[in-house]
């Protein structure tokens, strides 16, 4: 039987390659947003990075790019308070979303970057794919649930992206796999297919890299 939400394969050469040369070429910040009315034009493929603070979500960007600090990580939860775009050569954005769940910040402050993220997702006509990145210790959490129920409703397909699969050993990931399995089944957004990444070993990248490319 079909395992739902198999972990991704890896990609063939010729796949592999595309989205090295998107990551390898241009890669830049542009600006950020701090509302709708400064997003720039719709006018190439776009893919989001969404999690809950301190998910490892700046990391990962700066692992995917190969630049140290192309996205500012910070232990402080909820410091990324605005849309971050970045460019990806001349064909992709790439989007850095505010952390979600707890922030270090007033709850008017937060729930001004809450409305933001709801417009921002409901009305980017450009966005092919959110990846919506869960950390490999935790699993799925109850703030996860309410983003993937807010891509449900924005009709945007989300792919879950595991990170800091090397912070445990096989066995536990696997529970947290099935875990994470239970909890995306009734999303209807939800792409059926999990990417498996740590950013200090570098693994999954190649991965998430081609996928990236292969939305246009």
């Amino acid at each position: 039987m079909q395992l739902a939400f198999p972990v991704a394969e890896a990609p063939d050469s010729a796949t592999a390659e595309a989205g090295r040369k998107l990551f390898a070429g241009p890669v830049d910040f542009l600006k950020g947003v701090v509302a709708m009315s400064g997003m720039p034009p719709a006018d190439r493929a776009e893919v989001c990075f969404a999690g809950r603070s301190n998910v490892g979500k700046s990391s990962l960007i700066n692992a995917l790019t190969g630049r140290k600090a192309l996205a500012r990580a910070s232990n402080t939860p909820g410091r990324t308070q605005e849309i971050n775009f970045f460019t990806l050569g001349r064909s992709h954005y790439l989007v850095d979303l505010p952390g979600y769940g707890f922030a270090n910040a007033p709850v008017a402050v937060v729930e001004k970057w809450q409305a933001l993220l709801r417009a921002y997702l409901s009305g980017r006509p450009s966005l092919r794919r959110a990846f919506v990145l869960v950390d490999s210790r935790h699993g799925i959490k109850p703030v996860d649930e309410e983003i993937m129920t807010l891509l449900d409703r924005s009709a945007v397909p989300f792919q879950c992206v595991m990170t800091k699969t090397d912070k445990i050993n096989a066995d536990t990931l696997d529970k947290v796999l099935v875990q994470v399995r239970a909890h995306l089944a009734p999303h209807p957004a939800a792409y059926p297919a999990l990417i498996l990444t740590s950013s200090e070993k570098n693994e999954g990248l190649a991965t998430l890299r081609a996928t990236i490319a292969g939305l246009d």
